[in-house]
């Protein structure tokens, strides 16, 4: 093989290399844990359910600005029949009265920044 003196071991190196964000990580970094959220204490049913919720708050709360404020409708209609006034200030801050240790966790983890709070004022729980 012309020049394998060379070769070989460069392809070596390559690979070392181009591997080495991968092995870094899997050695050095922590996995990911989910944050522990302060539930509502008196509720123990979302809306939704949870694992609904998780996947799909996001959307839902687009989805209520929009039919609230483009269509003018108020109400809606849970899975379970269950219908619930389309506002994030009085359905859902109602359970989850501390953004702090609810909201801020999950999105901190997951490097967000939601918007919600710009036009709405973020609860506090119980501090004045």
């Amino acid at each position: 093989m012309y020049n394998a003196k060379y070769i070989v071991p460069g392809i070596v190196v390559f690979l070392i290399l181009a591997t080495l964000p991968f092995w870094w990580s899997s050695i050095f970094v922590p996995g990911y844990k989910t944050p522990e959220l302060a539930l509502p204490k008196d509720q123990d049913k979302c809306i939704e359910s949870a694992d609904y919720m998780k996947a799909n708050h996001m959307q839902m709360l687009n989805d209520w600005r929009d039919r609230v404020v483009r269509q003018g409708e108020r109400l809606y209609t849970a899975t379970d029949g269950k219908v619930y006034e389309m506002s994030l200030q009085n359905t859902c801050m109602k359970c989850h009265t501390n953004k702090a240790e609810f909201c801020d966790k999950c999105h901190d983890t997951a490097s967000v920044n939601p918007y919600c709070w710009q036009c709405h004022q973020a609860p506090r729980g119980n501090e004045q």
